[in-house]
């Protein structure tokens, strides 16, 4: 009986802890007029990536995004649960983990023990969208899906009342530093025209080759969280963290919209 109190204290623990990292970007679920930065450490420097994730943090990051992939699902390997782990010692924002793994469902639970916020699956790696999803929201965090840039928005029809998050990925995931694919500024419009006809309250985020020169472009579209990896840890993360939040707060200010970055 002692053990499983201990563990229920604990899992109260998380909890608090886990709703004091997401009020910071808006509770359950952050304004319209909100556009939130993730930084990706895909491209930060690994030998020192406690201090590059606290560094694009005290610049002013929303998200810290975390790419996991398994070699299978996606021709690269890079980190997993230890590494979250590791990382939730040393910084207080919110964690958006992003599973580009075959059977993701799998290791839900162990990511949000770790410290995973947001956690998101790729459409072509699961059978069982809706379970999935409610799988992550019964463990208290925000669950998204993850769309290939050759996979249509028509697919995601059934869960888009139940998702948190819709991933559009605007290169081929596996590797940092690609090219957008200008296509997927679309895909964007096409999810945003949706989410205003039926009144929905999901958040449309952007990952691959998001830069300062595409940024507004990405905005305009309808984006509302910006992933980027190279574009920020290259040179002066910093300093490249507050170029990003001049540029959004300028488009939010020509379009009326009020952006609490």
């Amino acid at each position: 009986m002692k053990r499983k109190s201990e563990k229920s204290s604990a899992g109260v623990a998380q909890s608090v802890e886990r709703g004091t990292r997401n009020a910071q970007v808006g509770g359950s679920s952050p304004p319209a007029s909100t556009t939130l930065l993730a930084p990706s450490i895909l491209s930060a420097d690994f030998s020192n990536l406690g201090k590059s994730v606290q560094e694009v943090e005290n610049a002013g990051a929303d998200l810290i995004h975390i790419d996991v992939m398994d070699g299978r699902f996606v021709p690269n390997i890079t980190v997993g649960i230890p590494v979250v782990s590791s990382l939730r010692k040393v910084c207080s924002l919110p964690f958006d983990v992003h599973l580009m793994i075959v059977e993701p469902e799998r290791y839900f639970e162990d990511f949000v023990k770790a410290g995973a916020d947001w956690i998101s699956f790729h459409y072509e790696a699961v059978v069982h969208h809706n379970r999935a999803l409610n799988s992550l929201k019964e463990l208290g965090v925000k669950a998204g899906i993850a769309l290939n840039p050759s996979t249509p928005v028509s697919v995601l029809e059934e869960v888009l009342e139940i998702v948190d998050f819709v991933l559009v990925m605007s290169v081929n995931p596996g590797f940092g530093g690609q090219k957008f694919i200008e296509s997927s500024l679309r895909k964007i419009e096409k999810l945003r025209d949706i989410k205003e006809k039926h009144k929905l309250g999901f958040l449309i985020e952007i990952d691959g080759g998001i830069n300062a020169e595409n940024l507004r472009s990405v905005l305009l579209a309808g984006a509302d969280v910006i992933v980027a990896g190279s574009s920020i840890f290259s040179n002066n993360p910093a300093k490249n963290v507050l170029k990003f939040k001049e540029i959004i707060r300028g488009v939010r200010g020509e379009t009326g919209e009020v952006n609490s970055g």
